[in-house]
């Protein structure tokens, strides 16, 4: 009875040392960050973490994490389905420095990521604020993208490996770029096998280099849907949509509601065959020329919008639909 009773205790001290292992690497459904939290911290509510990376390294895929207290929470890597949450805490920013992206997401083929009321600082020498690389979907909503004019410069930079989808609400992004093509936001799928489809919704992008570029110049398809969004006084164009190989399926971008005011080059520039701007229902006045289409590139107007008082000439439109 004793030997059994030894081995029964034996046994059972075993078991609960495996338990508090199995415990104590379990990852969290939802993890908590805040300024006076500690990286050593479980990410608990109780025992917040200091940064996003350590807390998206402590999250459940398809997990949260969220923010109960203003600060900066460093730059982030982001590699599978997860969303960070900042819903009126205060300021929950992120610092970039030279180099490096603000939020880097390099997630998988069926990964959906959310960001959600955050600040996204450049500082001037940042690269990027966000840089998308592979992921199913990416959701931007009420968020500040700013002053990212490294020697890259763009507030997001969508340069996807695949099919991938972005969605961008409610945020501003301005005073990106520093020359080129770098500037507010960028689509570019990377080759000719990827394809991006792209939704704008209430967006401000505004004092960048380029508003809104893009670029099929892959020989990809990039589909951008603006609607009730405003680009302004950006050094470039407010919007431009390219294709400089010329194949199809190209760039196309439906402007819905919109306006383009007060940009340098051009309020919208269509370049290249099978690079097309859609435009129904909104503005285009106060920039160097109203409407530029280069090189085949394609607007196409619905016949319900205003061109009108642009600085240089204001352009014509290269085709109308007919109004339902």
């Amino acid at each position: 009875m004793t030997a059994i009773t030894s081995a029964s205790a034996v046994l059972g001290a075993l078991l609960i040392a495996i338990l508090q292992a199995t415990s104590a690497q379990a990852l969290n459904n939802r993890s908590w960050v805040s300024r006076t939290g500690s990286d050593a911290n479980p990410c608990s509510v109780a025992q917040p973490c200091a940064t996003f990376q350590h807390a998206h390294d402590a999250t459940v895929p398809g997990g949260e994490i969220s923010v109960l207290t203003p600060g900066d929470y460093s730059f982030v890597n982001i590699t599978k389905s997860i969303g960070i949450t900042n819903d009126g805490s205060g300021e929950a920013g992120i610092l970039a420095t030279s180099g490096i992206a603000a939020v880097f997401v390099n997630a998988g083929a069926g990964d959906v990521v959310s960001l959600r009321g955050l600040v996204l600082e450049g500082a001037v020498s940042g690269d990027f604020g966000i840089f998308f690389t592979t992921g199913s979907a990416l959701h931007v909503q009420n968020c500040v993208i700013r002053n990212f004019q490294g020697t890259q410069g763009f507030g997001i930079l969508f340069g996807n490996h695949g099919h991938s989808k972005l969605f961008v609400s409610d945020t501003i992004i301005f005073n990106n770029g520093t020359n080129g093509p770098t500037g507010g936001i960028l689509i570019i799928p990377q080759t000719a096998a990827d394809s991006a489809d792209v939704t704008l919704d209430r967006v401000h992008s505004e004092n960048n280099v380029v508003g809104l570029r893009v670029d099929a110049g892959a020989g990809s398809g990039a589909r951008v849907v603006a609607r009730d969004s405003v680009f302004s006084g950006n050094l470039d164009a407010g919007i431009y949509a390219l294709n400089v190989n010329f194949t199809d399926p190209g760039a196309l971008i439906v402007v819905d509601r919109s306006t383009a005011a007060n940009n340098g080059a051009a309020g919208i520039r269509a370049e290249g065959t099978h690079a097309n701007v859609l435009l129904s229902g909104s503005t285009i006045t106060r920039n160097g020329v109203g409407i530029d289409t280069i090189a085949g590139g394609a607007l196409i107007s619905y016949a319900n919008n205003k061109n009108n008082n642009n600085i240089g000439a204001e352009g014509t439109a290269t085709a109308f639909f007919s109004l339902f």
